[in-house]
């Protein structure tokens, strides 16, 4: 699933795949927004870690399950 991070006074937003439920994304959001450490920690699909601070965080775009499409498509 896609997950985008925009990040206040960044011009470029975070953009990563995540092998987590939405639902575990949004709980990982709260729990950095309303936390003791105020630090959003996200793994990617490869096993790199984004940590962004609470504070600094604009928004939160959970995509939708992707799907992975391999070889050309017919025409």
């Amino acid at each position: 699933m896609e997950v985008k991070i925009g990040v206040q006074h960044a011009p470029r937003e975070i953009v990563l795949e995540s092998n987590d439920s939405p639902e575990a994304v949004e709980a990982a959001v709260s729990k950095a927004l309303h936390g003791d450490d105020g630090l959003l920690s996200l793994a990617d699909e490869r096993g790199r870690r984004v940590v962004v601070p609470a504070a600094k965080l604009a928004y939160v775009e959970i995509g939708p399950e992707s799907e992975r499409r391999v070889g050309f498509g017919a025409m």
